[in-house]
């Protein structure tokens, strides 16, 4: 089952953002304690390099393994890592928590924090669309995709991965820290 509840907005001027609390749906673990959490155009950049400015803000912060592409078209989660993912340029649609899950439209300077276990899939992208990943120090991702063999694997996985120490945007002081930590 999913759960789902009304968008969550941060009360401060600058920082407004949403979060997501998804549950397991028969397929996907998803994470029902760990709140997926999406600032919108939230990192400015130079329209030269972008990317470049995304993987800046996340390395600064702490997250490393940093990587440019796109999102994969299928449901898939990560059970040994959190991710973050910051759009670069271009537009896409993802889809979250499995088929019944929340639907994003993400643009430019768009940043969406993924607890480990939380499906995501690309709908749909512009033919310029580039995201930027990244996860919390020592975190190696795999991929899954939903198949009975999968659990408990991935569950036992999922609750092994450690709390990230820092917001790969605000860094110690940021949302996720108080909003993964509570």
């Amino acid at each position: 089952m999913i759960l789902t509840d009304s968008p969550h907005h941060h009360d401060s001027e600058d920082d407004g953002f949403e979060t997501f609390l998804l549950g397991d749906d028969g397929t996907f673990p998803n994470n029902p304690g760990l709140r997926v959490i999406l600032y919108r155009d939230v990192i400015t950049f130079e329209a030269a390099e972008p990317a470049a400015a995304i993987e800046r803000v996340f390395q600064e912060h702490g997250w490393n393994g940093v990587w440019r592409n796109g999102i994969f078209g299928y449901h898939h989660f990560h059970a040994t890592a959190h991710e973050v993912l910051g759009v670069a340029s271009g537009a896409v649609t993802v889809q979250l928590g499995g088929d019944e899950g929340p639907i994003l439209e993400l643009a430019p300077g768009d940043v969406v924090i993924l607890p480990a276990g939380v499906a995501h899939k690309n709908i749909d992208s512009s033919e310029d669309f580039v995201v930027v990943g990244a996860y919390p120090p020592g975190q190696i991702w795999d991929v899954n995709t939903g198949g009975d063999d999968e659990h408990p694997r991935v569950d036992e996985s999922i609750a092994a991965v450690p709390l990230p120490e820092t917001d790969p945007v605000y860094g110690p002081e940021g949302p996720l820290v108080s909003l993964w930590r509570g």
